[in-house]
């Protein structure tokens, strides 16, 4: 069985009821989720073994986040307890022209405050295949950013394949900010998912198709990786989008088929595209069918509650291979 290993922060999550607006909320729904934790969550449901490695209090809270993560059959036997708190996120679920809106909350975490010498990277990679990481782990902290290209450093060493989703936030850090560090990291990947900031402080609001393919062909000869891949989204409401994907493989552009879909939690979408496209590689899926699995994964996320997406291999190949809406009897 393929291992993978992701690093990041895991976050408490605090909703409001249904589509309630922050002013009008007397209580909070909870949820435990953080990018590199989706991804782990999502491919051990396909059947991997996955590995998250992170730092949380050692206190009820933060046993309540790793055990989010135990019952859908993670490892979390090298995450580290200590520290003040757990990093928090409040989420107001948009509807129709109201966009959905995130507050963090998440300084001096735990997480945060990271340190290189608290993690046995010996341990932690042992027998591992894949490592993957995303442009938000370094954005939490500069201890969270060192411990971030340590573990690239020592996956690269090692030869482990390496997928970095640039996942970027503009509440975190500017892009100018994000470029500086990034261009660092990047050099690590086999595998980039989404675009870098340089390009993203290029292309601003103008995205059109004619330009997927330059572009992608750009990532893959500016940082020497494998294949870059992302989605393409449009939002014609906050819940009705439509989304597909490109990838370029050094040689191909390859792109997707488009769904269009209703939103039930927009939160992981992307994450969900990210732990297709690994399954879709370790199995060893051509790369128009790896990319179809990837695509069709992020859009089942979006009508399922929570963070992380909880779905089959067989649920995930039914859409997309056609899929069908009709009762499951």
């Amino acid at each position: 069985m393929k291992k993978i290993v992701t690093l990041g922060e895991i976050m408490l999550r605090l909703s409001p009821p249904g589509y309630e607006r922050f002013l009008q909320a007397n209580s909070f729904d909870i949820n435990y989720g953080g990018a590199e934790a989706n991804v782990a969550i999502a491919l051990s449901n396909l059947g991997y073994e996955t590995q998250f490695v992170t730092k949380v209090p050692d206190n009820a809270i933060g046993h309540a986040a790793i055990n989010s993560l135990r019952k859908y059959g993670v490892h979390t036997e090298n995450v580290i307890f200590g520290g003040n708190r757990l990093g928090l996120y409040y989420l107001e679920k948009g509807y129709s022209v109201r966009a959905s809106n995130v507050i963090y909350d998440r300084a001096d975490s735990a997480f945060a405050n990271v340190k290189i010498d608290d993690f046995n990277f010996d341990k932690i990679f042992d027998k591992a295949d894949l490592f993957l990481v995303t442009g938000i782990s370094p954005a939490v902290s500069p201890n969270a950013c060192k411990l971030t290209k340590k573990a690239l450093e020592f996956s690269k060493e090692r030869g482990l394949t390496i997928v970095i989703d640039v996942n970027y936030r503009a509440k975190m850090w500017s892009l100018e900010d994000a470029n500086e560090t990034m261009k660092d990291l990047l050099k690590y990947a086999d595998i980039i998912i989404g675009f870098s900031p340089d390009i993203l402080l290029e292309i601003k609001e103008d995205l059109s198709d004619d330009k997927h393919e330059k572009l992608l062909k750009r990532m893959v000869e500016t940082y020497g990786v494998k294949t870059a891949v992302s989605t393409f989204r449009k939002s014609h409401s906050a819940n009705r989008n439509s989304l597909y994907a490109r990838l370029y493989d050094g040689k191909k552009l390859y792109t997707s088929k488009e769904y269009g879909f209703d939103i039930v939690d927009r939160v992981g979408g992307g994450d969900s595209f990210t732990s297709g496209l690994i399954s879709g590689l370790l199995d060893g899926k051509d790369t128009q069918e790896t990319l179809e699995f990837a695509t069709a994964t992020s859009v089942w996320k979006h009508t399922i509650l929570g963070d992380a997406n909880v779905l089959s291999k067989e649920e995930i190949e039914k859409l997309s291979n056609g899929g069908s809406t009709l009762v499951q009897r």
